[in-house]
């Protein structure tokens, strides 16, 4: 891979943060103070960085947790999409040919450990690699990193073998090195990479690689115990918490604000309160009675309404997020049917992607989605190789397709939903598509906590076929040069199973190609090569791509100071203030 000057322009221009501002006032002066109220519809997916997986959970990792690289808190897509030091001093130029990354600590940077305040050091470090591989249950983004970073693959593969206990997980990560991880001194930590990766840096934003302290190695990652002896970085800790219902972030007595030059703590607490309607939130926040949103976007049915007021607390933002529809092609459901193109072809020409844009809010915050690359992505570009008049499907084509593949009088499928929000119609109106080619759906509502972290990332599930189709969200894992973090979590497969590709689903010709992207020299010649890789896959219809969208975000009266955090794609809860 190689590391070439034009990108950081193009992606700026790119706008894969796009910040829609309805029409922002800012307080003059911070206030220090007071509770931040977060209402939520469920819980956060993790707690323990190593496993976060899903956007919101990036805002509450923001909080309590600090990376290597992150990014600042800004109303300037430039600004929102430019890696900066956080725990790590500066952004360091590679050497060795670009192999290598020599990384200086910010001191003062600290743990709020049981025995009193300790330096994060360069083994906290390591050992944050070191825990994404546990044979407990693997980061989601384990990949990105095992494929670059010398030796962290055979020290995976040796930690695969090991009993997923706590003393034995802990014994194999003190015991072993990963040999591209280099801690000359405690401030110093080297990384050396297989093969040369512009976008590496941008990996290292994520909040799964971060340090992490020994302690938390006498606990089940993300277990109960570890919630309860959760050892924080960042401004906020883990205070009070019951599942499901509600948690409190208190201030961290070891974090130092001169330490930490991408967060300012304003507020003494944030309180999130889970298990809420969208219809509830939207009530409270417009009443002043709570301050952000966790997990939902605006409901539809007010969108329009308050962008045509003009409400200054409305806000929408983009991050590259798209929304298929997967396809089942592992179980035997229907003698295998989806197993068979002409199938899942006849679900491409089914759907009706216009009813969902509308469905969301219109075009200024949706369009019909028609690949795997979300708007902004280097690699999206404008193709449709199931076309239809106006987006709105063709039935009559997908009635077609079914009769070629030996079902003339149609098929039934399973499909799961979460019961939140948009996504209860969205549901409604993709039976309804299906219906019209002669595609019976069986819509099963499964709870906004659990259809991702129990109910689709669970293979049993698929392979049994308890569903044959299910809507799913994407949105890049990283900002800047992020086609990488769409094409390989969901659309690759080397013999091991990966989280968020539920059917293992592989092109090699398609690796082969994402391969020569990931080194390719210049910006139009990576974003070429990734065009080629999106139609690759869609030629294979894995997916029904349904649309691409920006988030609308609504904010109580009282917060200020409202910057949008890239990888949460929301506010910063750690730079906003209140004034009540």
């Amino acid at each position: 891979m190689r590391i070439h000057k034009g990108l950081m322009s193009l992606l700026t221009t790119a706008a894969l943060i796009g910040v829609l501002q309805i029409g922002e006032v800012q307080a003059q002066e911070p206030q220090t103070g007071g509770t931040l109220r977060i209402l939520a519809t469920g819980e956060p997916d993790h707690m323990d960085p190593a496993l976060a997986g899903m956007v919101p959970t990036n805002n509450l990792m923001r909080a309590i947790s600090r990376q290597l690289i992150s990014y600042e808190a800004s109303n300037d897509p430039d600004v929102a999409i430019k890696p900066v030091g956080d725990l790590a001093t500066e952004v360091p130029q590679p050497t060795d040919n670009g192999l290598t990354y020599t990384f200086k600590l910010r001191q003062g940077a600290m743990w709020d450990a049981p025995s009193g305040p300790r330096q994060i050091t360069s083994a906290d470090v390591e050992r944050g690699f070191k825990r994404l591989c546990n044979p407990h249950m693997q980061a989601s983004t384990l990949t990105y990193f095992t494929a670059l970073i010398s030796g962290l693959g055979e020290f995976c593969d040796g930690f695969a073998k090991v009993e997923p206990t706590a003393e034995a997980m802990k014994k194999y990560i003190e015991e072993n090195d990963v040999t591209g991880i280099e801690t000359p001194d405690d401030q110093t930590v080297v990384i050396k990479l297989k093969e040369r990766a512009g976008d590496f840096i941008y990996m290292l934003s994520l909040p799964m690689p971060a340090p992490a302290p020994v302690e938390v190695l006498d606990y089940i990652p993300d277990s109960p115990e570890y919630r309860t002896h959760y050892i924080g970085s960042g401004p906020y800790t883990i205070g009070d918490y019951t599942p499901d219902t509600s948690l409190k972030l208190v201030r961290n007595p070891a974090w130092k604000a001169e330490s930490d030059p991408l967060r300012k703590a304003h507020v003494d607490e944030i309180e999130i309160t889970m298990g809420l309607q969208a219809d509830a939130i939207m009530q409270q926040l417009q009443s002043g009675d709570a301050d952000l949103a966790y997990d939902i976007n605006v409901p539809t049915a007010i969108l329009a309404t308050l962008a045509a007021a003009g409400d200054d607390k409305l806000t929408a933002m983009s991050a590259g997020n798209t929304n298929f529809l997967f396809i089942n092609t592992v179980s035997g459901n229907n003698n295998g049917a989806l197993k068979d193109l002409r199938v899942r072809q006849a679900l491409e020409y089914a759907i009706d992607k216009a009813a969902i844009v509308q469905q969301w809010g219109g075009s200024t915050v949706a369009e019909p989605a028609n690949g795997i690359f979300g708007i902004g992505v280097l690699g999206y570009h404008k193709f449709d190789l199931y076309p239809s008049p106006d987006s709105k499907g063709d039935p009559e084509k997908a009635k077609a397709l079914l009769t070629e593949a030996g079902f003339p009088n149609g098929i039934t499928l399973k499909m799961p939903y979460r019961n939140k929000d948009l996504e209860v119609a969205t549901a409604a109106t993709i039976q309804a598509s299906m219906a019209r080619a002669g595609i019976t759906l069986e819509l099963t509502p499964v709870t906004a906590a659990d259809y991702y972290s129990k109910f689709m990332t669970n293979p049993v599930n698929t392979k049994e076929g308890t569903w044959d189709i299910a809507p799913v969200g994407w949105t890049p894992d990283w900002v800047g040069g992020a086609a990488r973090s769409v094409f390989q979590p969901q659309f690759t497969f080397d013999g091991t199973h990966q989280t968020y590709n539920y059917t293992d689903y592989n092109n090699s010709k398609a690796n082969e190609i994402a391969a020569q992207a990931i080194n390719a020299t210049t910006p139009e010649e990576t974003g070429k090569l990734w065009a080629q890789v999106d139609e690759m896959v869609m030629a294979d219809a894995p997916v029904v791509p349904l649309i691409a969208n920006k988030n609308p975000r609504y904010r109580g009266e009282a917060v200020k100071n409202f910057l949008p955090y890239a990888l949460g794609v929301e506010g910063d809860w750690t730079n906003m203030w209140l004034e009540r």
